[in-house]
């Protein structure tokens, strides 16, 4: 009888390549800035090795994570659905090191990404900018419109922060209440509607012009104005209390706006804030940030900061 053959023993399949927090920050860089040597400046490394860093990469996550477009290089889809859960981490990882620590401003180098209402941006976003340069000049407030108001933004670290007139249950969600608004009247200063309190009936007479992201004519003033037997009409709608407010400006039409609003740039643009003789709800502005940055000193800071801003 011969004896078998031996076979040979396959070769071990390549170890994975080992994923720790200096990969991933790696990784956070190369998906803000679009590029190896972006990349490199960010995170104070050498180009070759930030290009080593993104072969690592491409190995331990199985995907080319940037792939060559044009001159440049874009992410893949699977860059981009892991970049808020990579950024989570980083946030977790920062909070659980430092959460002892005070937070220095001036040595701060970090970017927030805030969600915010447009007419809450209209005054909030020039007092936060003002009050972070002047103590941190390395934090960018990057500012985005509302949109889809859904949390899972806040969970997954693609916003820092979200500042609106909403208001979410989820137990791992943190909520603030920066100030409460109140709605008023605007018209043009010279224009037809010239006393200083119009009654519902005096206002009904002008065509009015509505601020609604979704598109919606009515609201709160038409259930006060059927109740008192009246009826406005709305000769346009706009998608923001910017473009109402200049539109108002331009024209007979009269506007309803957040007060601050009407305070802080009516003057300016030749319109007057009325009181509306009704009884309208007052809307809550309120901050909202995830559980897993209440410990996060930076964050912190940016909400003590926001909130100190407001009050000044």
């Amino acid at each position: 009888m011969t004896e078998p053959v031996p076979q040979p023993v396959p070769a071990p399949p390549p170890a994975p390549e080992h994923m720790d927090l200096n990969l991933l920050r790696v990784f956070d860089a190369l998906l803000q800035d679009g590029s190896v040597t972006g990349a490199a400046e960010r995170l104070h490394l050498s180009i070759p090795a930030t290009s080593r860093a993104l072969g690592r990469l491409r190995r331990a996550m199985g995907d080319p994570v940037l792939v060559r477009a044009g001159r440049g290089m874009a992410p893949t889809p699977f860059a981009l659905r892991t970049a808020p859960r990579v950024r989570s981490l980083l946030d977790e990882a920062a909070a659980l090191i430092s959460a002892d620590r005070a937070v220095a401003p001036a040595d701060l180098n970090r970017t927030f990404t805030i969600r915010i209402n447009d007419g809450v941006a209209a005054t909030l976003a020039t007092a936060a900018v003002e009050a972070t340069a002047a103590v941190a000049p390395g934090v960018v407030l990057r500012f985005v419109a509302e949109g889809n108001e859904s949390v899972e933004a806040l969970r997954d670290g693609s916003l820092d922060l979200d500042i609106g007139v909403g208001d979410s249950a989820a137990p791992d969600i943190r909520t603030a209440v920066l100030y409460r608004e109140q709605i008023v009247g605007v018209a043009r200063a010279d224009g037809p509607l010239g006393r200083a309190r119009p009654t519902l009936a005096e206002l009904c007479r002008h065509p009015h012009v509505s601020a609604s992201r979704r598109g919606r004519a009515r609201g709160p003033l038409d259930d006060a104005l059927a109740a008192a037997g009246l009826h406005r009409t709305v000769a346009a709608v706009v998608p923001t209390f910017a473009v109402a407010v200049l539109l108002v400006a331009s024209s007979d039409y009269v506007g309803l706006v957040p007060r601050r609003l009407a305070e802080r740039h009516g003057a300016a643009l030749g319109l007057r804030w009325f009181p509306i003789p009704a009884d309208l709800p007052d809307m809550d502005v309120r901050l909202q940030w995830h559980a897993r940055l209440d410990a996060d000193p930076a964050q912190r800071w940016l909400r003590d900061t926001i909130k100190a801003a407001l009050d000044g």
